[in-house]
């Protein structure tokens, strides 16, 4: 099992882990621990190197499968056993927590003053998007949530996270804000994301540490999906 480190600390850059597992078709290398995300729950996974014996090879995609995180590698492959030393790439990884902690005081917003469900999402560089159940929807709403949202944020609100036992955070009023809740049913322990005084949530991400981190998000579009469907788009300057 890969000590996932990312979850721990999301402002961890650099690290040091063993190599247990090796994909030659693949080009891919399973690490006893890692700072890089993986692909999931609609953020996307980390890029950046890894180097051993003075070699520097190339981080282009990290992915789980089967409970195994695999981080496909562009340039020499390590072997097992060896020591990597990882470094991800911050740029990249900071826009996705800033853009994902904007989502979560989003969706927060969207469920503590309308109700309304989160039914997808989906994320960027610096953007991403929502669906809600919102049965009335218009510009004027929109723009009413941009508004309560960029006050939130502008608090400075602290971001923190805990894993509890899976009982125990089943008590959380409003833990799952998705329409379905995709937790696995095998699944005994869950992280909890916390904005203070906003929001908790059930995540996997990674997230700022304080909502002021974030900046501030603009509407860059919305429009319907169905008759109580809507998507709102995001942008984060």
């Amino acid at each position: 099992m890969t000590q996932q480190l990312y979850l721990e600390d999301s402002y961890l850059k650099e690290f040091s882990a063993k190599v247990l597992e090796i994909d030659i078709d693949q080009k891919a290398i399973v690490l006893s621990a890692t700072a890089f995300y993986p692909t999931g729950g609609g953020q996307p996974c980390d890029f950046g190197t890894i180097s051993f014996k003075g070699k520097l090879s190339n981080v282009i995609k990290v992915k789980k499968v089967e409970g195994k995180i695999f981080h496909f590698i562009e340039g020499e492959l390590p072997r097992v056993g060896e020591m990597i030393n990882g470094v991800i790439n911050w740029e990249r990884r900071y826009q996705l927590m800033r853009t994902h902690t904007a989502m979560h005081a989003m969706s927060a917003i969207a469920w503590r003053d309308y109700q309304a469900q989160v039914t997808g999402g989906n994320m960027e560089l610096l953007s991403g998007r929502l669906d809600f159940e919102f049965e009335n929807f218009n510009s004027e709403l929109v723009n009413v949530i941009e508004e309560k949202v960029n006050i939130e944020i502008k608090k400075g609100l602290a971001v923190t996270s805990k894993i509890l036992p899976r009982a125990e955070a089943e008590k959380i009023p409003d833990l799952i804000r998705t329409k379905i809740n995709l937790l696995p049913a095998s699944l005994t322990e869950i992280r909890v994301v916390s904005i203070a005084g906003l929001d908790q949530q059930a995540d996997g991400g990674t997230h700022v540490a304080d909502t002021s981190e974030i900046g501030t998000i603009k509407v860059t579009g919305y429009k319907s999906k169905g008759r109580i469907n809507k998507r709102i788009k995001i942008a984060v300057i």
